[in-house]
């Protein structure tokens, strides 16, 4: 047993170690993004734009066709989220609100319905062997960023659940650098719902 973890642990080291330079660009500035923005810091909408045009070309390169589109969709919610981010009230930055029980439904609803719907056109007109999959992480991806653009707590939580699924994938594609960050991501979106979650109920407290 001590010989196969070991032979595993040599082998996942030799695959990140061959890991292209276009990959550890997006991986490194993916990992600074998120924390930046569980942060609540403006700059993270400039270092994501660094990391989606690096993870753009990865993921069509290893036919992961749903998320290099996802890619563009988050380069364009990056410079409206600096718009939005940047907008301020008179005494504050823009406040984090959190999705109501119809809100949550509608959200919930939406994003199955998306799932469904990128999964089938991957399945239909591209050549991947994991449109559902690729079609289901791009969906609650896409959902989460718009929430994450508008400071909605609950975006944290589906980058959690995403994330999660999101590491075997890339596991099964040979993405292990970006394996690896993406069980970085899930424990700062983690911390990022914690901290969020703190600030939301001291401000509703406050009111």
């Amino acid at each position: 047993m001590h010989i196969l973890s070991l032979s595993v642990g040599q082998h996942l080291i030799q695959e990140i170690r061959n890991t292209s330079l276009l990959e550890w660009v997006g991986a490194v500035t993916g990992a600074a993004c998120v924390y930046l923005a569980a942060r609540q810091s403006i700059w993270n909408w400039w270092v994501a734009i660094i990391s989606v045009l690096a993870y753009a070309i990865v993921f069509y390169e290893n036919q992961l066709y749903g998320d290099a589109l996802l890619q563009m969709y988050f380069l364009s919610t990056s410079v409206y989220g600096w718009y939005f981010w940047l907008k301020k009230t008179e005494k504050d930055e823009k406040p984090i609100t959190s999705l109501n029980n119809k809100e949550l439904i509608l959200t919930a609803v939406a994003t199955a319905t998306l799932a469904l719907v990128l999964g089938l056109v991957l399945d239909k007109f591209t050549p991947t062997n994991v449109p559902y999959v690729d079609g289901c992480c791009t969906a609650i991806s896409f959902i989460a960023q718009l929430l994450m653009t508008r400071k909605v707590l609950q975006n944290w939580a589906l980058w959690v659940f995403v994330d999660a699924c999101y590491v075997p994938l890339y596991i099964y594609k040979s993405l292990y650098l970006t394996a690896l960050l993406y069980v970085i991501l899930l424990i700062i979106a983690y911390k990022g719902y914690i901290d969020w979650n703190k600030q939301y109920k001291a401000a509703t407290l406050a009111k």
